[in-house]
C-alpha cells in the first residue's frame, strides 16, 4: 500500500492506548476501515486486523488471521512480526508446539530487530512446553549482547544449558 495509508496505519496504532477494553472494538473498527481500503487479496489487510484483535485480547480470533496474511504472501519485516504474533497466539491458544514449529526457522534468518522477539517467544513457547531450559538458553543469548558486563560469560552459560555435559 501507499505511504499515507502506512501513516493512518501507525496513527490508529499510536492511539490505541485511548481504548480500553471496553471500548476495544471501537479501535478495532478503526482497523476495519482501514483495511477496507485495501485490494482484497492484500495480505496486510487480514495482518492489521490479526494485530487488533491480539492486542485487544483475543488470540484465537488473530490465529486464523495470521495464517490468511502468511498465506497471502506477507513477508519481509511485517512477515516476520507475523510469525512472531501468529507464535504467541498459538501459545496462548494452547498450540505452543506449533508456534515452536514456526519460530524456529527464524533463528536462521536475516539479522534484523526482531531477533530478540523472536527468541524470547520462542522461549515462552518451550516453557509451555516444560522446555525451560532450552528457553532459558535462548533468553540468556539474547541478553548477553546487551549487558554491560559478562557477555562472553552469559552467552557461554547460555550453550551450556542446552549442550549435552562432556
Amino acid at each position: 500500500m501507499n505511504q499515507n495509508w502506512e501513516d493512518r496505519v501507525a496513527a490508529v496504532w499510536a492511539s490505541f492506548d485511548d481504548y480500553p477494553e471496553e471500548r476495544a472494538h471501537e479501535f478495532r473498527a478503526l482497523v476495519d476501515a482501514l483495511v477496507a481500503e485495501l485490494p482484497e487479496s492484500s495480505p496486510l489487510g487480514p495482518f492489521e486486523q490479526a494485530c487488533a484483535w491480539d492486542s485487544t485480547g483475543h488470540s484465537d480470533k488473530a490465529v486464523p488471521l495470521y495464517r490468511e496474511a502468511l498465506a497471502r504472501g506477507l513477508d519481509g519485516y511485517k512477515g516476520r512480526r507475523a510469525k512472531i504474533q501468529l507464535s504467541s497466539s498459538l501459545r496462548n491458544t494452547g498450540q505452543a508446539e506449533e508456534g515452536v514449529k514456526l519460530l524456529t526457522p527464524e533463528l536462521d534468518a536475516p539479522s534484523d530487530e526482531l531477533d530478540d522477539a523472536v527468541r524470547a517467544t520462542l522461549a515462552l513457547c518451550l516453557s509451555s512446553l516444560g522446555r525451560d531450559r532450552e528457553g532459558l538458553s535462548l533468553v540468556l543469548g539474547a541478553l548477553s549482547p546487551h549487558l554491560p558486563r559478562y557477555q562472553r560469560s552469559m552467552a557461554n552459560y547460555a550453550r551450556a544449558l542446552v549442550e549435552p555435559e562432556a
